[in-house]
């Protein structure tokens, strides 16, 4: 009986210490840390929401929404969600799963028969759960919107062509594509959009009444702009393309509503009302479902975790005794970083406004450590150190590009050769036309448009857009004339137009 009280009493205490207020004085030390990092990062706007034993420790932004605008970012600026989207959708999912629509194991044929993908194995064998855990060995498929407005369907059929990158369930290859069709899952299951699936099941229930699926959906005023590092000037871009892709990283919104969503993962989902899954779907979320390489993310080489998992929307490490689930968001100009300790109740979500500002993950950790683990490592400084030197390297890499640059040379052909149309299965179509000395790159009927200058021989390079660069090389067949154009890094096929007999 002793024993039996002790280690009720024990158990007492510990319930006791892990709920025990945390004091204004850690809160406002953890502000001034935000404030503090975010200037060092140069990130225009953020905002964050701290929750721990189902109350809300900090919730507030900082900053800007625009660069040289007076705009205040506070609690209820939108901001993309993008890739943190991933566990929303796998979440509505598993809503279905409760109501015995949909198995996590059933064949995605069964919802999507006209699916085709390059193995007919893998067509006949994936599963929808493989949809949400990047080992379908199906490689990248992000120029489906980078270089495109393909529609899901067009996306669907092109899959066919897609070559694998390595065997079925045998590897870990992020997979945009494959989220987006989760989400047709969802409609093919429910008759209705994604979008409205996605506010029923999920943005209603949490009383989330900001949240859109798209950005489009929204008519706010208070609404954040993207920025990007412009030859070492920060300035405001255009909003990413990626809106085909809603499920896979679609979905705007703020502290306020995601603080909502926090505490729902933080208490198995439930939320005052109900509970959005039952517990068995809760913890198949969460539940490590394939293996996820260490260098997935930089921030690994320093924290150096025993293992990296992936669940359905969730990365997974070790850190300090304790699984971290987690998952990061990014659109050109745009972050996002949802982590949870759930064993300690304990969760954070930081926005951003500025194209990959990895302060988001010095914060999350910070966050961990501060109000819960009780280590006073300076995650800003380390992070900021190992950023910086991935940037000067990256920056090194182009200098030595442009410095291997072979002056004076001339194109094999006249520019005039080079003109017409070079197709690609999967890429769709790449019209090329003279302009002075220069070429115009028409990418799918003017979705990516690019003046190139000549480079050297038969590559042409430069700007391409408001944020980045791009080269263009030819190839030249034995028969001297163009056959392929090399498109940063993807391929087209030049056509051949055969000239109409003469009547």
């Amino acid at each position: 009986m002793r024993i039996a009280a002790l280690c009720a009493a024990l158990m007492i205490s510990v319930v006791a210490a892990a709920q025990k207020p945390v004091s204004q004085k850690t809160i406002n030390e953890f502000d001034s840390y935000v404030s503090k990092a975010m200037k060092e990062w140069d990130v225009p706007g953020l905002s964050i929401v701290v929750v721990k034993d189902g109350k809300i420790l900090l919730k507030k932004g900082y900053g800007v929404r625009e660069l040289g605008r007076q705009g205040a970012v506070d609690t209820q600026t939108l901001f993309s969600c993008a890739s943190t989207t991933k566990a929303m959708t796998a979440l509505v999912l598993g809503t279905l799963v409760d109501e015995g629509k949909l198995n996590w194991d059933d064949p995605v044929n069964k919802y999507i028969p006209e699916l085709r993908l390059r193995d007919p194995y893998v067509t006949r064998e994936l599963r929808v759960r493989d949809l949400l855990l990047h080992n379908t060995g199906v490689a990248g498929t992000d120029y489906f919107w980078d270089i495109a407005d393909f529609t899901w369907e067009e996306m669907i059929q092109k899959l066919v062509h897609v070559e694998p990158s390595y065997s079925f369930r045998a590897g870990f290859e992020y997979q945009n594509t494959m989220y987006m069709i989760a989400g047709v899952v969802i409609e093919r299951i429910t008759g209705k959009k994604w979008n409205d699936v996605m506010t029923e099941r999920l943005f209603k229930p949490l009383g989330m009444t900001s949240t859109v699926p798209d950005r489009v959906l929204t008519n706010s005023p208070n609404i954040t702009k993207p920025h990007f590092a412009i030859n070492g000037e920060i300035k405001i871009i255009g909003y990413d393309k990626s809106t085909r892709i809603g499920a896979a990283g679609g979905v705007w919104s703020n502290v306020d509503d995601m603080s909502k969503w926090i505490l729902a993962l933080l208490d198995s989902g439930k939320y005052e009302g109900g509970r959005l899954v039952k517990a068995a779907s809760f913890r198949e979320l969460f539940k490590p479902q394939t293996i996820a390489p260490h260098n997935d993310y930089p921030t690994f080489s320093i924290l150096k975790p025993h293992w990296v998992t992936y669940g359905l929307g969730w990365y997974q490490i070790d850190y300090r005794g304790r699984m971290v689930n987690f998952h990061t968001g990014s659109l050109a100009g745009l972050t996002a970083i949802a982590g949870l300790l759930q064993d300690d109740r304990f969760g954070v979500y930081i926005f951003g406004n500025y194209d990959h500002a990895e302060v988001r993950h010095a914060l999350m950790y910070k966050a961990f450590d501060h109000f819960v683990l009780g280590n006073d490592r300076d995650w800003n400084a380390e992070f900021k150190t190992l950023y910086t030197s991935l940037k000067q390297e990256h920056e090194k890499r182009v200098r030595e590009f442009e410095n291997d640059r072979v002056a004076s040379t001339k194109t094999t052909l006249p520019l005039a050769e080079f003109e017409g149309e070079y197709v690609n299965e999967v890429y769709g179509i790449t019209k090329v036309t003279v302009v002075g000395n220069s070429l115009r790159f028409d990418v799918n009927n003017g979705f990516l448009v690019a003046e190139l200058p000549h480079w050297h021989y038969d590559t042409f390079y430069g700007a391409a857009g408001d944020h980045y660069k791009l080269s263009a090389t030819f190839i030249v067949g034995v028969n001297g004339k163009v056959e392929k154009l090399n498109f940063d890094g993807l391929e087209f096929g030049k056509s051949q137009v055969t000239a109409k007999p003469s009547p």
